[in-house]
């Protein structure tokens, strides 16, 4: 694992209709909804880490903490940026933000921790 604070990494997105409140359940509106708003998110910090891991390790998302601070609508580019702000064995810290062309989305932290991929897989058909 090569995995060092500051790492960091981006996605964007065109919104469309999937990615609304509306059709996500998490709202009555045609604007970028908050599980897409995540998702965005997600990727960025799963980019963050692209080349840093052993072979047969992975990151999975363990807690978020988000303002949605403005309404992005249908059409619009959304843009994530998750950088490394800590590291703690495997579990690691980034902090975000999510833009638009008329500014700042949504920002805040978002906690990923390092698995073994094979063992995490196995661990869901243990039960």
């Amino acid at each position: 694992m090569r995995v060092e604070t500051g790492l960091d990494g981006s996605a964007e997105a065109t919104v469309d209709q999937s990615m609304t409140a509306q059709a996500l359940g998490s709202g009555d509106v045609a604007v970028l909804g908050t599980p897409a708003v995540l998702a965005l998110v997600e990727r960025a910090a799963v980019r963050a880490l692209d080349g840093h891991l052993d072979p047969g390790e992975t990151s999975v998302g363990a807690a978020v903490e988000m303002r949605h601070l403005a309404p992005t609508p249908v059409g619009a580019i959304a843009r994530a940026t998750a950088r490394l702000s800590s590291l703690d064995g495997r579990k690691l810290e980034f902090e975000f933000e999510v833009a638009d062309d008329r500014g700042r989305v949504a920002e805040g932290r978002h906690t990923r921790v390092i698995v073994d991929r094979k063992r995490f897989l196995t661990s869901m058909s243990d039960g």
